[in-house]
């Protein structure tokens, strides 16, 4: 009986290490396809960059989790064109290989946007920051440090995570071991199918990018109160990551005396570009110059 206990338990450990290792090489191939790397390590067309303009006020744009600074790309062009000089800079762990995804902390992540923010603090007089989804929780961070910050844009920052995400990545210890890739679900944040084409984000995370995600979430709802930059936040009533409640919970508790949301439509979550991002360009824009 002993002999063959032992029989079984072998053949399903031998059976859940194929289909372990047919997983990752899944999941690692989907991540893969989003294009090749360049001499860099970086995946081409996923690269930081900068839009320049001498003497100029400055933004500093940050991305989502698990995305590149390609979601920005239509957004610093239109703040280009109206006088901005504009920096995008690719976050740790993003727009690399998966390996890279695999040791992500919090702390790399604020560290790079700080030294970013900084750094542009230094060659302008005036420097904003505005942040999509994951890099709204970095950038209310941010804010929350630089009280001389003139002005800040939230582009359906991440705030507040689900329930069972947050409740998965609080237990990715256990299960991140035997699932070290899990796929990004919630249906579609890009509604535009061509725009959905062209995206660069892996469309996968590992144990430890989603525990930085929940961290960095975490800071960034805790510094909420803190802030005290005139905010614009801006989000869609379609987005399929953030509900309207964790939304307008969330900008309740900013501390910002001169703040205000703007809701979109016909967009998920990704909506600098998704349908209707004119709108989005066009608000933010504003609310810059006006605060010049």
């Amino acid at each position: 009986m002993t002999a063959t206990i032992l029989l079984v338990v072998m053949v399903v450990a031998a059976g859940l290490y194929v289909l372990r290792r047919r997983h990752v090489r899944t999941l690692t191939a989907l991540a893969a396809s989003r294009g090749p790397l360049s001499a860099y390590g970086v995946i081409i067309g996923a690269e930081g960059f900068e839009l320049s303009r001498r003497n100029a006020p400055a933004v500093l744009l940050l991305h989502g989790g698990g995305d590149t600074p390609q979601t920005l790309r239509y957004l610093a062009s239109a703040l280009h064109a109206r006088g901005y000089h504009v920096r995008a800079p690719l976050l740790p762990g993003h727009g690399r290989t998966i390996r890279e995804f695999t040791t992500l902390r919090a702390d790399d992540l604020i560290r790079c946007a700080t030294s970013e923010y900084e750094a542009l603090e230094r060659d302008h007089a005036w420097a904003a920051v505005i942040g999509l989804s994951m890099g709204g929780a970095l950038a209310v961070q941010l804010a929350a440090e630089s009280p001389g910050l003139p002005a800040l844009g939230l582009v359906a920052p991440y705030l507040a995570m689900p329930k069972k995400i947050e409740r998965a990545a609080r237990l990715s210890w256990l299960w991140g071991p035997v699932v070290p890739l899990v796929r990004s679900g919630d249906g579609l944040s890009i509604l535009d199918p061509d725009e959905r084409a062209r995206s660069l984000a892996y469309g996968v995370f590992t144990p430890a990018a989603l525990r930085a995600l929940r961290e960095t979430v975490r800071r960034g709802a805790a510094a909420l109160p803190r802030v005290t930059a005139p905010t614009l936040v801006i989000h869609s009533r379609g987005d399929n990551r953030i509900s309207v409640a964790d939304a307008e919970a969330a900008f309740a508790r900013l501390g910002a005396k001169e703040k205000r949301l703007q809701w979109i439509t016909g967009a998920a979550h990704i909506i600098t570009v998704d349908y209707g991002r004119e709108r989005v360009f066009d608000s933010l824009a504003d609310w810059l110059d006006s605060h010049r």
